[in-house]
């Protein structure tokens, strides 16, 4: 990824083994060369991919970022190959991802349910942590001066997001930005709990704004926004709603985007103080939304290298339809998307 492409900010949502189309979006831009990363904020899953994307950076420019991303989700799918969480041998014959199937999956659904990880796991071992750690060089990360770096993560006691930036990023930074509750025991940093970044910033934007020399935003979307029909079994409804929580920070701060650009496309705020925020989103519903909630735990590497070669076709795709645009207006319509929900009474 050339210096001299057009500038841009990337934000990386979290998702679990999702996370990997993300891996196959940054993989064709850093390939493609006509962007230049200027930012990136992430949360979970997408905080492990911008801190694997600065270390590779660090060492060796775009290829080294390339390398560093691809050996990251190979060793996250090496170091379950023994897991019970695995499809069944039906699954596999009939293409299905996820692991509703899966005995296991239920049971630790039910028992995450009715006991917290301080009684499952007292000890608090995260096998998780030592893969980010052993994965990552954060001193490379912290080393990184390509692009700004920001990651996300929950204050349990004030129920803020607090942003962790490059400068001081640490391996527990991250896993605070990934720290589900019903999972992993709080990550404590200063004294003070965190949990999953995805509560109040999925990922968090507002980092962004000013401080990376562009205004123009590329949201890397893997939690669907929409979908449709009423979920019926116990399962679906407490997937959509995680969904559903994951996205409303987002939702919050694009809504506020639109709110404050039609101001400024008004006249009624001054360029002088304020400058629109151009956003763009890489997304594929059609093909994720069928993936279901489950298959975020499958780091099958077949389905990893599936998800990447999703990504990169989009990613494709993407680049091809909105390149001329980048720099100059949105390629999302806000006010399209937040139509029917007051936003006509907005300004």
């Amino acid at each position: 990824m050339s210096n001299t492409g057009k500038p841009i900010n990337l934000a990386l949502q979290g998702g679990g083994a999702h996370g990997a189309f993300s891996w196959g979006v940054l993989d064709y831009l850093l390939e493609d060369g006509r962007l230049h990363i200027a930012g990136v904020s992430g949360t979970s899953a997408g905080a492990m991919n911008a801190v694997a994307l600065a270390d590779g950076y660090t060492r060796g420019g775009p290829d080294g970022a390339r390398e560093a991303l691809d050996r990251f989700w190979r060793d996250m799918s090496g170091s379950v190959k023994n897991s019970p969480l695995q499809r069944t041998p039906m699954d596999r014959i009939t293409g299905n991802w996820g692991l509703e199937n899966n005995p296991f999956y239920h049971f630790m659904n039910a028992l995450t349910g009715i006991a917290s990880p301080y009684q499952l796991n007292p000890m608090n071992i995260n096998p998780l942590r030592d893969l980010v750690a052993e994965s990552i060089d954060f001193e490379m990360v912290r080393k990184c001066t390509a692009f700004q770096l920001f990651v996300s993560a929950t204050n349990v006691e004030t129920g803020r997001v607090r942003v962790f930036s490059r400068e001081e990023m640490t391996v527990d930074m991250v896993m605070a930005s990934a720290c589900l509750p019903q999972m992993y025991q709080a990550v404590e940093i200063d004294g003070i709990p965190y949990w999953d970044g995805g509560y109040m910033g999925n990922p968090a934007l507002f980092p962004l704004y000013g401080k990376t020399g562009t205004d123009d935003i590329v949201v890397i979307q893997i939690n669907p926004i929409e979908r449709k029909g009423a979920p019926r079994t116990a399962q679906e409804i407490q997937n959509r709603l995680n969904e559903i929580s994951f996205n409303s920070s987002l939702l919050k701060e694009l809504r506020a985007i639109n709110f404050v650009d039609r101001l400024i496309d008004q006249g009624k705020l001054s360029t002088d103080e304020y400058r629109p925020v151009k956003v763009h989103l890489i997304e594929n519903e059609a093909l994720l939304n069928p993936m279901g909630a489950s298959s975020k735990m499958n780091v099958e590497w077949a389905f990893l290298t599936r998800l990447r070669d999703i990504g990169r076709d989009t990613a494709k795709a993407w680049l091809d339809s909105s390149f001329d645009r980048i720099g100059t207006q949105s390629t999302v319509d806000l006010f399209k998307m937040f139509q029917g929900i007051g936003a006509e009474h907005q300004g």
